[in-house]
């Protein structure tokens, strides 16, 4: 079962694993050492972004996949007057989601805009060449943007760099951003929108070197002539556009991803406001591969691609910043674990947040879960993203950490069993420490020191874990699963907490 700090207040142990005790009464033991001048940079709120395309089953009688079916049902009780599901645009604004990224993903690469424009009975009923479902169209860029608009979240829209054309893309840009005096922001205005759209995020493709999956592959020496002339042309429509330039997604062992990167950030360095990142988390039975690895790839990926930036703005003396995007992340996995990763990996986007400005997690329908039976209910996933989402909004601070290590191979060496952040709020001056304990069975005894003055006596704390990592979320166990903050008393300008194994922990003090 799945317990959070309050239910630990049930428990005669709850002082042992949750709040102050003697180092002996752990193996681990541990330090952090927080100080508001020690700043990396300002946490951008669009890293709170969501990702969404069309993968799954579906034929012409039936449609079930992450869109159809699930988020875009108009005969179910709970939609709206869009056919978009209620409680998942509830969940979104309960997240504080920022944007979304749409309509993918891999099925942009075969994707025309102007299928999804119009009469929805008009449509044209295709097969998605990229997932190989039948897809009806009936949610299109219309609808994406009512969708945004019902979250309050801004639309980050993906052009077609496979099969698409340019001027495709310019026309897209013209129905989505222009007044209604000319063909295709007429279109726009004849079905029942004159306002634009006023979109200004545009991804220049996806995954475009991801030769044995992506339409319309492209070298990188190919896709910087084709994403040139593409921004070209969208910045006629619209002159105020900012562009997501594709970085590669495919991270063999060769390390061709890192000549990518630095070939089409030079090519397009002046045409760029980001650089894509994709990441997901495979599955493993082992607990600390799956734990330590996944977070050190995301963290290379970040640091490598961060340096070829770094390089590239000094080698040309620009003043304008690139920044990253990690615009595809998610863990796979059941359980627990999972979990635990998404905190990982918004740890990473936090500790890098003077260049990771933007992130979509996949997929926003992913972040409620769904059983058998059609039941939609909020997991820990939910919870530990509306904790980030919600409360680490300020300046990301550099944490001083002294813990233990493990190492699963000669590559991943030296993992610090506490994965830490810590984010500064100076309107409330208050701190939000963000802690993953990874070690499997031991909690760590750990002191918490402040260098910027005594802490303000009391400090809450919100911890999300299990007493069986591997055991599925349920519907029947949907309560369990909400976490309820606990308070605990400080004195000075430090304490000692016990964060316990395999679990999150998220504390909010503020300083005197």
């Amino acid at each position: 079962m799945l317990y959070v700090a309050h239910e630990r207040i049930r428990k005669n142990t709850f002082l042992l694993l949750l709040v102050f005790l003697p180092l002996t009464v752990v193996a681990q033991q541990a330090s952090i050492t927080l100080d508001t001048g020690r700043v990396i940079g300002q946490i951008d709120p669009m890293i709170y972004g969501v990702f969404m395309e069309p993968i799954g089953r579906g034929t012409r009688q039936h449609q079930f996949n992450t869109v159809y079916g699930n988020l875009y049902d108009p005969g179910s009780p709970y939609a709206n007057k869009d056919g978009f599901d209620k409680r998942y645009i509830d969940a979104a604004k309960e997240l504080k989601v920022t944007n979304m990224r749409w309509p993918g993903g891999n099925y942009t690469a075969d994707y025309h805009w102007m299928d999804g424009i119009g009469p929805k009975d008009k449509r044209p009923v295709l097969r998605d060449l990229a997932w190989g479902y039948i897809d009806s169209n009936r949610v299109g860029t219309d609808e994406w943007v009512a969708l945004n608009k019902a979250i309050g979240s801004k639309n980050v829209v993906c052009i077609n760099a496979g099969t698409g054309t340019l001027d495709e893309a310019a026309h897209w840009v013209e129905y989505c951003d222009l007044e209604p005096d000319s063909y295709y922001p007429g279109l726009r205005a004849k079905y029942g929108h004159p306002r634009p759209y006023d979109i200004k995020l545009w991804d220049l493709g996806n995954e475009v070197d991801g030769s044995p999956w992506i339409i319309g592959h492209k070298d990188a020496e190919d896709y910087i002539k084709f994403a040139t002339e593409a921004a070209k042309i969208m910045l006629d429509a619209d002159h105020s556009l900012k562009f997501v330039i594709s970085g590669s997604a495919y991270y063999a062992p060769d390390g061709k991803w890192v000549d990518w990167n630095r070939k089409v950030i030079t090519g397009l360095r002046n045409i760029a406001s980001y650089v894509s990142i994709h990441g997901y988390w495979e599955n493993s039975r082992d607990y600390y591969k799956y734990i330590g690895e996944g977070a050190m790839d995301v963290d290379r990926k970040i640091t490598t691609t961060a340096d070829i930036i770094s390089t590239i703005r000094s080698k040309y003396r620009m003043s304008k910043p690139i920044y990253i995007s990690f615009d595809e992340w998610a863990a796979f996995g059941r359980g627990l674990l999972p979990t635990l990763a998404m905190a990982e990996y918004f740890n990473d986007f936090i500790r890098h947040a003077n260049v990771v400005k933007m992130t979509n997690y996949t997929m926003m329908t992913s972040l409620m879960s769904r059983d058998s039976l059609g039941h939609l209910y909020k997991a820990p996933d939910f919870y530990t993203f509306k904790l980030f989402s919600n409360n680490c909004r300020g300046i990301s601070i550099n944490p001083l950490v002294q813990c233990d290590t493990f190492s699963t191979s000669p590559y991943y060496q030296g993992i610090p069993y506490l994965d830490v952040t810590s984010v500064y709020n100076r309107e409330t001056n208050s701190l939000v420490i963000n802690v993953v304990n990874r070690h499997e069975h031991k909690a760590a005894a750990t002191e918490i020191i402040s260098n910027s003055g005594d802490l303000s006596g009391q400090a809450s704390v919100t911890v999300i874990n299990s007493d069986d990592i591997n055991a599925p979320f349920t519907y029947a166990q949907r309560k369990d699963y909400v976490p309820v903050s606990k308070d605990i008393r400080i004195t000075g300008n430090k304490f000692i907490y016990s964060f316990p194994a395999h679990s999150f922990t998220q504390i909010m003090v503020k300083i005197r």
